[in-house]
């Protein structure tokens, strides 16, 4: 990692800058595909499965027999380990959960807001390098409570054809029973577009590379399909001072370092003293690691500050608006309070990022990129739309009609006035009689 001690700050955006292609370029090779995807459907996705991931697919749903015989590979200690994770997770997006609001704002005047979910969503699972079982208790878990009608999972086969048994298994577990052998860009196009066999939803959600992540992006320039945010390879923001535990801070680093080439970790340290201790680490458990390479690549992205001032290293962690943020320092309390970008935050020497990943109960499909600034993490929320509603009564009207006939004419709008106008005259008609 490169080590950058107190940088001023008009330096901060070129040293941080995340380790991505121009996504003009991304484009020009993900829109054939999705076009190809549009116009051809299944047969596409066949192409595509066997020139990306070396596989001739025949069925391209998962069938209930495949989905038995996958639970049946699960072990029992991982199958515990889900059930755990899955408790959590239901849990706090349970909590998550509002009551309809109705109120009457002035008399005769009611409004209310009610949570609909959101018909048809498809949710993304990588399945490449690392099969993200995970992924789909984060994603299936809050559809399944939200109400969602219809649930499409997409995730790339192995060269068996199989997609990995624990998702599988974590699909089977949370009620996923439309399950899709495609991966990439191409199966962003059949959620998108629809084939014989995928059907075409609502909403696409998951993180994925720099090419699901265009793909899902272009997706929504086309007017089809929400998504849930322009998630891209993953990241993380360690801060750290002398009360850091340099070994746990190094384990943090490398935890998203293994997850892609193209990830990207920051460090960000009170002292040459701290960086020195914690890169030290870095390099000997680096070692041992079985995705020794994959880290070691990401590693050369990544950037340690040496930040001397407080103030100035919180300035740093809400321009970079990291993805995931560890903040290891002795007052973190006051330090947390000022953060105002990150998609989720690990506070002290014992949360580890791992732990939000995987079975804390927070949602790990999170805001990258610097997206945090302007986008939230995935929650119930995500899954559910927010349709207003409002009843007048006549006598609600008369005492509101003319504060929007006023409004309206002020704004030149001569119909608008005249709806309620037309309303107040038949009232009044109706007192004459």
């Amino acid at each position: 990692m490169k080590v950058l001690v107190n940088p001023p700050k008009s330096t901060w955006k070129k040293e941080f800058a995340r380790p991505i292609r121009k996504m003009k370029d991304i484009e020009k090779i993900v829109k054939p595909i999705m076009q190809k995807v549009k116009r051809q459907g299944d047969k596409a996705l066949r192409k595509f499965a066997l020139e990306y991931d070396h596989v001739e697919i025949h069925q391209l749903l998962v069938t209930r027999e495949e989905i038995l015989a996958a639970v049946a590979e699960v072990p029992e200690t991982l199958k515990e380990a889900i059930l755990q994770a899955k408790s959590n997770i239901e849990k706090f997006h349970r909590a998550q959960q509002t009551p309809d609001l109705e109120m009457e704002v002035m008399e005769g005047v009611i409004c209310m807001r009610r949570s609909i979910p959101v018909q048809k969503v498809g949710l993304y699972i990588p399945g490449g390098t690392a099969p993200l079982f995970s992924t789909v208790l984060m994603l299936g878990i809050p559809a399944q409570l939200a109400g969602c009608k219809e649930i499409v999972l997409c995730s790339p086969p192995n060269q068996e054809g199989k997609i990995h048994p624990a998702i599988l298994y974590a699909a089977d577990l949370v009620g996923i029973t439309t399950i899709v052998k495609a991966g990439g860009a191409q199966a962003i196009a059949a959620l998108t577009y629809g084939t014989q066999s995928v059907p075409q939803v609502d909403k696409i959600f998951g993180p994925g590379n720099q090419y699901v992540t265009a793909a899902k992006q272009l997706a929504t320039k086309k007017g089809m399909v929400a998504i849930d945010m322009p998630a891209g390879p993953s990241e993380v923001l360690v801060y750290a001072d002398e009360s850091a535990v340099p070994a746990f801070v190094a384990a943090d680093l490398l935890s998203q370092a293994e997850h892609g080439i193209d990830s990207q970790v920051v460090l960000v340290a009170s002292s040459e003293k701290v960086t020195k201790k914690i890169l030290k680490e870095v390099d000997s458990q680096l070692e041992k690691l079985p995705r020794y390479k994959i880290a070691q690549k990401a590693l050369e992205n990544s950037v340690a500050f040496v930040i001397n001032n407080p103030d100035k290293a919180i300035d740093l962690i809400n321009e970079y608006a990291p993805e995931h943020l560890i903040v290891s320092v002795e007052n973190y309390e006051e330090i947390v309070s000022q953060i105002v970008n990150a998609g989720s935050v690990f506070i002290g020497n014992f949360t580890p990022e791992s732990a939000g990943d995987y079975a804390s109960g927070t949602n790990h499909t999170l805001p990258t990129n610097g997206y945090a600034k302007n986008h939230s993490g995935v929650s119930l929320d995500s899954f559910v739309k927010k349709i207003t509603y409002q009843q007048i009564t006549p006598k609600g009207l008369r005492k509101l009609g003319p504060v929007v006939e006023t409004m309206a004419s002020h704004e030149l709008l001569e119909a608008h006035r005249n709806a309620v106008t037309i309303r107040l005259a038949y009232l009044d008609a109706q007192n004459e009689n």
